[in-house]
């Protein structure tokens, strides 16, 4: 469903602050899979997620979707094969609008525009049901608007739109990051609720080494622009979090970003 080839990224090439992002990457998930990304600030996480959704592109190397090489496409040209969450709950909504203008929105993404993209009887029933699945009362306030909900509601709002048209690949950049405890675990439960229902294929950063344990079927640590490690699902199941740890000081050499992968 996705395949990553000899992709290279390095910032400012040629100055005093050149840094190499991306290290000829070669990463490959099946359909269905759900890759989780850990790794310390600079790894290369973010780079890798947003070469995939097209807000960057590779010095060298391609990248695949579903049998498409969609390296030279930009962000927008990408948008019916990928649905993204971001870190910031604001981001992936907006405000001024109500839940079922939102949710209508997101439910057209990668169709031609026109009379569709209003929000008829059919797709009201379809988002109440939708929304019943989030267990968060707002199947009844559709009319609400989005600006008004906690940013848990938004997040797990922004969640479920994301795959409204059924991408080939989901991508989650740290989409708990910003939220309490007591929200993050609620939106990381609907992950991989969400996940595995629609069997999407799956694309998660996060510092949080639990919550890359505890989701997914396969998991990858980064370093330096480079995968340094990848577990299947077996070996995952096997893993603690100073497990983790301990591969990465293996790699590391010292305890210096120990707290950013927790």
């Amino acid at each position: 469903m996705l395949k990553i080839q000899n992709v290279q990224k390095t910032f400012f090439a040629g100055t005093v602050n050149e840094r190499i992002a991306l290290a000829n990457i070669d990463l490959e998930l099946a359909a269905g899979e759900f890759l989780t990304v850990i790794g310390s600030n600079g790894a290369g996480k973010s780079t890798l997620l947003n070469m995939v959704s097209g807000k960057l592109r590779p010095d060298t190397g391609s990248i695949v979707i579903d049998g498409r090489d969609v390296t030279r496409l930009q962000d927008h040209q990408r948008a019916r094969y990928i649905g993204r969450v971001f870190q910031d709950p604001m981001a992936g909504s907006a405000p001024q609008l109500s839940i079922e203008q939102n949710m209508s929105i997101a439910y057209e993404r990668g169709k031609a525009r026109g009379l569709g993209w209003g929000v008829t009887a059919k797709k009201r029933q379809l988002f109440q049901e939708e929304l019943k699945s989030l267990e968060l009362g707002l199947e009844g306030r559709l009319k609400s608007k989005v600006g008004l909900l906690s940013g848990g509601q938004r997040q797990a709002l922004s969640l479920l739109m994301a795959t409204f048209s059924e991408p080939k690949i989901l991508l989650l950049d740290e989409h708990t990051a910003a939220l309490d405890p007591q929200r993050a675990a609620l939106v990381s439960r609907l992950t991989g609720e969400i996940v595995q229902r629609h069997r999407l294929t799956t694309l998660m950063v996060t510092h949080n080494m639990q919550q890359a344990l505890d989701l997914g079927t396969r998991l990858i640590m980064m370093h330096e622009g480079r995968i340094i490690l990848d577990l299947d699902s077996t070996q995952k199941a096997e893993m603690t979090v100073p497990d983790l740890l301990h591969e990465f000081e293996k790699i590391k050499g010292s305890l210096d970003d120990r707290t950013l992968l927790q």
